[in-house]
């Protein structure tokens, strides 16, 4: 345990200089341990595990675009991602871990307790156990706090998800080199940090009872105190929870979308260049090799396909006081990859990079309000990583920006407002928040009163 955070940045800092890394990008006809299927065009393990690059073909879409076709991970196996919770002095504590991935930006970042393929703690590797996974198989010392199915990046996977686990310990907890146990208020310190608390970590989190923004008076008239009053059971909201899982149905019903696996080989729009594969337009993103390097991973070297993006996103919540209640304006999302098609999402969800030469009517809803917000609107503005086990230097600039009084509270059919409150509640259950609005719900869970 820290002090306080100086202290775990020291700490932090010592350990990484005590690991052995290195991460970088080689032509994919030349990884090893990886071929090229000579019939489908798609890229394949030797074992047959792990996961598959092959091609998507997507129509009836029901977004900007209409269809379009795309490379796509399939990694049908479900990991764990588990966050050991245990009470010091009363006060609640995460065991994280210091995690090199090869597709982090800066090599290492907090992960959970536990994140491992099923491939990973089956073995399939030939390397090292995973530490404490014992605690997240049945049967497991300690009690469940939180524990679903939640869905990886709907646009880069197919209908991929991970077990999300929080289990709360009393008995001693032998610490491993590289874990740390970090309160909640520390965690809240360490968000503010770019790229330093992962994906995997945000995306169990958000299933996790924390402290709402301490000291806030509820009945104040300002954005804290409309966030507290959010946080509350018993607070107003425009729409009853019945009413919102109403319109979440009737949007899946509306959905359209179409998609089917074809080889990689017949994936249009998409050509290999320089040993990697890329989108003509040079958009989206690109499928590049990545050759690592790790002296504390279970495994020390491999090498392998990862999914780069060719531009940084853009994640928002649009939010607004609705009696004296902050709402966000919530998105049911037409996924590429969604296990059923389409999740609540975010405000705003895009890489605006892709819209900067198409009409108006083609780009995404509500994308200038976000891009052209006034400082003072703007309660919450960070960069973040994605998950660097598949993506190499993938980020998003997650943003919390407040509307004015006279934003219409009408919105378009695919759009609702929801509180904090009953936004959390659909944590609980799978395939209904995507992971990027998991992320921001984080955010919010733990927004402190100096916060913008």
């Amino acid at each position: 345990m820290f002090a306080d955070t100086a202290e775990f940045h020291a700490w932090f800092q010592d350990r990484c200089r005590a690991q052995d890394y290195r991460a970088a990008k080689m032509p994919l006809d030349r990884l090893d341990g990886w071929h090229t299927d000579p019939d489908s065009g798609n890229i394949v393990h030797r074992t047959g595990k792990f996961f598959t690059i092959e091609g998507l073909d997507v129509s009836r879409s029901g977004r900007e675009v209409e269809a379009w076709r795309q490379p796509i991970i399939v990694q049908a196996e479900q990991g764990v991602l588990g966050i050991l919770v245990k009470e010091f002095g009363g006060v609640a504590h995460c065991l994280l871990q210091i995690k090199m991935e090869p597709g982090n930006i800066n090599g290492f970042q907090l992960s959970p307790t536990v994140q491992a393929t099923r491939s990973n703690f089956t073995g399939v590797h030939g390397g090292k156990a995973v530490p404490y996974l014992e605690y997240f198989t049945a049967p497991r010392p300690g009690r469940i706090v939180s524990d679903v199915l939640q869905s990886e990046q709907a646009s880069w996977f197919l209908a991929k998800r991970n077990r999300n686990m929080i289990v709360q310990v009393e008995d001693d907890v032998p610490v491993l080199d590289d874990f740390c146990w970090l309160s909640f208020a520390q965690i809240a310190e360490l968000l503010r940090v770019p790229d330093l608390i992962n994906m995997d970590t945000r995306t169990v989190l958000s299933g996790a009872v924390v402290r709402r923004a301490g000291g806030t008076d509820p009945a104040a008239d300002t954005f804290h105190g409309a966030l507290t009053r959010s946080w509350d059971r018993d607070g107003a909201s425009l729409h009853a929870t019945v009413e919102l899982l109403s319109w979440f149905t009737e949007a899946k019903g509306r959905c359209t979308l179409t998609r089917q696996l074809i080889p990689l080989s017949k994936v249009d729009g998409w050509s290999w260049r320089d040993g990697t594969i890329c989108h003509d337009r040079d958009q989206h993103f690109a499928v590049v090799g990545v050759d690592v390097h790790a002296s504390n991973r279970e495994v020390t070297g491999w090498q392998q396909p990862m999914f780069e993006p060719r531009s940084r996103g853009v994640i928002a919540f649009l939010t607004r006081r609705i009696d004296g209640v902050l709402h966000l304006l919530v998105q049911a999302r037409t996924e590429t990859g969604a296990f059923d098609g389409v999740e609540m999402a975010p405000t705003v969800q895009c890489q605006p990079e892709n819209y900067r030469f198409v009409p108006a009517d083609r780009k995404p809803l509500f994308l200038d309000e976000v891009l052209g917000a006034r400082p003072e609107q703007i309660r919450w503005d960070s960069i973040h990583s994605e998950e660097g086990g598949r993506f190499y230097h993938a980020q998003n600039r997650y943003l919390l920006v407040e509307v004015d009084d006279d934003f219409p509270l009408e919105v378009p059919e695919n759009y609702t407002w929801t509180t904090l409150r009953q936004l959390t509640e659909f944590v609980r259950y799978g395939n209904h928040l995507n992971v990027e609005a998991r992320s921001l719900l984080t955010f919010f869970r733990f927004y402190q009163e100096d916060d913008r």
